[in-house]
């Protein structure tokens, strides 16, 4: 064999192992990226979601952000929620744009991600969801009045984007369905308990006035969030709870009572508690 017959077969032996060291790479990036200029709104939204996958990843991050201007609410909520899955915090901006979407159901899924990304602005939203109207001074929804007030549609809303999971950690989606078909009781419930952890006083206000709710599952989550937020100054709305017909509602109002009652006595809740009047 000549010389530049073995030359040959070097620098092809070469090609065929660099071809197999990036095919599976550049193969992987043809399919999501085919998959993201899919037709289907099915597949563009399956190849969108998947890049929730890849965190600190430059490429991943730039198609989920161009997906949030599709066309289509499902792309547009299935960016939202890869953007959260990877932490994407650069894409903090954008998300919180995405809060003035037209669909709610990319709204819920743009405030799940910064909730996540441990970004205050998600709490408008769910404040919205708890009490069906917005904080003051706020535009959360561009289609707002369909939201808040359809509870159907905020059923729907809150199972396909996992709001309604939220408060029902062991339960299956199929019972999920089931349970907030044609009731927004367990959405609003969810809302609530997220809202535990908004240090505003109208959320706290939201919740206060959530003990009323007609539903006792929000009246639960109502408690149980006030409880969380560890502030003995609402103890006496707490105390009329533990009268409620429900006795779901009245064991959780006997347990926020004993804790926010213990919290009276803590130093360094009374501290915080002062630092925050402080600084209204």
């Amino acid at each position: 064999m000549s010389k530049m017959s073995w030359a040959l077969l070097v620098v092809l032996a070469a090609g065929n192992i660099l071809l197999v060291a990036t095919t599976p790479r550049q193969k992987a990036w043809d399919i999501l990226q085919t998959g993201a200029a899919e037709k289907s709104v099915e597949k563009r939204s399956e190849a969108i979601h998947a890049l929730g996958l890849l965190p600190h990843n430059n490429r991943a991050k730039e198609m989920a952000e161009e997906a949030l201007d599709d066309s289509k609410p499902e792309v547009r909520a299935a960016a939202a929620t890869a953007l959260g899955d990877m932490q994407s915090r650069s894409s903090i901006r954008k998300l919180t744009e995405t809060l003035s979407d037209r669909d709610p159901a990319v709204v819920l899924a743009a405030a799940h991600s910064l909730l996540a990304l441990r970004d205050h602005a998600a709490y408008s939203v769910y404040y919205a969801v708890l009490t069906g109207q917005r904080k003051a001074g706020e535009g959360v929804f561009a289609d707002e009045r369909k939201m808040v007030q359809d509870p159907k549609k905020l059923a729907e809303f809150g199972v396909e984007t996992g709001l309604g999971f939220v408060p029902f950690g062991g339960i299956g989606m199929s019972a999920v369905k089931i349970l907030t078909k044609d009731d927004s009781s367990r959405v609003r419930a969810a809302a609530a308990r997220i809202l535990a952890k908004d240090p505003d006083p109208e959320s706290r206000d939201a919740l206060v006035e959530a003990l009323s709710d007609r539903s006792w599952v929000v009246r639960v989550a109502a408690l149980e969030a006030i409880a969380s937020r560890g502030n003995p100054r609402l103890l006496v709305d707490v105390e009329a709870s533990m009268d409620d017909a429900k006795d779901a509602v009245q064991y959780t109002a006997a347990a926020a009572v004993i804790r926010l009652s213990g919290a009276r006595s803590s130093p360094a809740l009374q501290s915080r508690l002062a630092r925050q009047v402080s600084t209204r």
